[in-house]
C-alpha cells in the first residue's frame, strides 16, 4: 500500500470534515488598473488579471498589494473559475478574485488543488457571460482531510506536474526541431532543383479565384462552408467550417468555383494571410472569400504546388505584397505573378516523393505529439481528482 493510502487509512477512514470557503479564507477582489497605469508604472512586481494565458499576469509595475501564499481566480469571462497558486509579491485586478487562508486546518497549495476541481463546478454561464463571483465562492464546499495527509497529497501532485511539465517541454522542443528540419528540406530541395524561372500563374489550369465576398445564411446542416479557420496543418478541417449554407447557396457558388480533390488553397486575407492547405479528399463543401482557391492541370503537379507555396521564398514574397489595411490582404491577381521555380514534370514527381514522406513524418508527429501530451495532461487530472475525492464526514450524536 502506497503512502497517502496508509496516512488516508490511519487518519481519515471515514472519510474528511467539509468546510465553506467563508470558514477558511478570506475573500477579496483586486483594484481597478488599467492596461495605461501598468504601461506608466512599470516595475518588477507581477499584476495577475482574469486572463489565463501567460499564468494570467497582464503585466509587471513597481509597487505589490500582496506578498505571501494566496490564490486568485477569473470571477467572470471565458475562463471563469480558473484558479492560480501566488506565492511572492504581486497585485490582482479588480476582475480577479482573492483568497487567503485563514484558517489553519488547511494548506494554501493544498486548496489550489482541490478548487481546480470545484471551483469551475460552480460558475454560473447565464446571460453568455461566465461568472464565478464571491459570494458563490464563499458557498463552496471542499474536503479538509488531515495536515499530514493534505501535505503528502500537495508532494505527489507537485512532482507530478513537474513531471508533466518537463515531458511537454522535451516534446515541444522536439516537435519544433522536427518542423524546423523538414521546412529547411523543403526550401533547398525546390531552390534548388532544375528547373526555369516563372510565375505562378503558369503552373494553374485557370486563373485563381474566391468563394462570395458576401456572407450567405449559414445553417445546423447542409454543406460545409468553409474560411481560413479551417486551414491549418497544411489541410481543410470541414469540423472547423463557419457552418452550412443551403444546397441551392451551393450550386450558385459553383457557377464561379466548385471545391474538387487536389486543389490548393492559401489564405488571402487575416491573421493567417499565406496558410497553405491541399484537399485531399472528396467530401461536399464550399469556400468563403478569405481562401484563394487554385487548381492544376495533368502537366503540373498539385502537390508541387502545395509545397512550393510553403517555401520561404514564396512566404517572403506573401509578406512583402501584401496589403496591410485593417488587416492584411493579398490580391489575387498578385498572388498570381509570385516568382516561383518551375521544373520537369518528372522533377516536380521526384520533388513531392521526397517531400511527401517528410510531410507524413511532420504531420505524424503533430497528431502524436500531442496527443501524448494529452495523455499525460488527462493522466494528471485523473489521479488528481481521486487523490482529493474524500468522503463526507458525517459526526454522529
Amino acid at each position: 500500500m502506497s503512502k497517502i493510502n496508509e496516512l488516508v487509512e490511519k487518519l481519515c477512514p471515514n472519510g474528511a470534515e467539509y468546510y465553506s470557503i467563508r470558514d477558511l479564507c478570506n475573500i477579496t477582489r483586486g483594484r481597478v488598473m488599467s492596461k495605461d497605469y501598468i504601461r506608466n508604472n512599470r516595475g518588477e512586481y507581477p499584476v495577475y488579471s482574469s486572463q489565463t494565458e501567460n499564468n494570467g499576469e497582464l503585466g509587471k509595475i513597481s509597487t505589490y498589494d500582496y506578498e505571501g501564499e494566496y490564490l486568485t481566480w477569473t470571477t467572470d469571462g471565458a475562463n471563469a473559475g480558473s484558479v492560480f497558486y501566488r506565492d511572492g509579491k504581486f497585485s490582482v485586478t479588480n476582475v480577479c478574485g482573492l483568497l487567503k487562508v485563514i484558517n489553519n486546518r488547511i494548506t494554501t497549495k493544498f486548496l489550489y488543488y482541490i478548487l481546480s476541481i470545484e471551483a469551475p463546478k460552480y460558475v454560473n454561464a447565464g446571460m453568455g457571460n461566465p461568472k464565478l463571483m464571491s459570494n458563490v465562492m464563499a458557498r463552496i464546499k471542499v474536503a479538509v482531510p488531515p495536515l499530514e495527509v493534505q501535505h503528502e497529497i500537495v508532494h505527489i501532485l507537485d512532482d507530478f506536474t513537474l513531471l508533466s511539465a518537463e515531458l511537454s517541454a522535451e516534446l515541444s522542443a522536439e516537435l519544433t526541431a522536427r518542423q524546423q528540419q523538414y521546412e529547411y528540406y523543403r526550401n533547398e530541395i525546390i531552390k534548388n532543383c532544375n528547373g526555369r524561372n516563372g510565375k505562378l500563374i503558369e503552373l494553374l489550369s485557370q486563373p485563381i479565384t474566391d468563394g462570395p465576398h458576401t456572407t450567405p445564411k449559414l445553417y445546423p446542416t447542409g454543406v460545409p462552408f468553409v474560411s481560413a479557420t479551417a486551414v491549418y496543418n497544411g489541410k481543410v478541417h470541414l469540423e472547423d467550417a463557419k457552418g452550412f449554407i443551403s444546397k441551392e447557396f451551393d450550386e450558385e457558388c459553383a457557377k464561379k468555383y466548385k471545391p474538387k480533390r487536389n486543389d490548393v488553397y492559401m489564405v488571402k486575407s487575416g491573421s493567417t494571410t499565406g496558410k497553405v492547405a491541399y484537399v485531399d479528399f472528396d467530401e461536399d463543401f464550399n469556400i468563403w472569400s478569405p481562401l484563394a482557391a487554385m487548381r492544376t492541370d495533368n502537366e503540373i503537379s498539385s502537390r508541387y504546388l502545395y509545397h512550393l507555396l510553403q517555401t520561404t521564398d514564396i512566404q517572403n514574397q506573401v509578406l512583402s505584397r501584401m496589403s496591410h489595411g485593417s488587416q492584411p490582404n493579398l490580391s489575387m491577381r498578385v498572388l498570381e505573378q509570385f516568382d516561383i521555380k518551375i521544373p520537369e514534370f518528372t522533377e516536380q514527381k521526384r520533388i513531392v516523393n521526397i517531400l511527401d514522406k517528410l510531410d507524413f513524418i511532420c504531420n505524424d508527429m503533430f497528431t502524436g505529439l500531442p496527443a501524448e501530451i494529452e495523455a499525460r495532461q488527462m493522466q494528471y487530472e485523473y489521479y488528481r481528482d481521486k487523490l482529493l475525492t474524500f468522503k463526507e464526514l458525517v459526526n454522529e450524536g
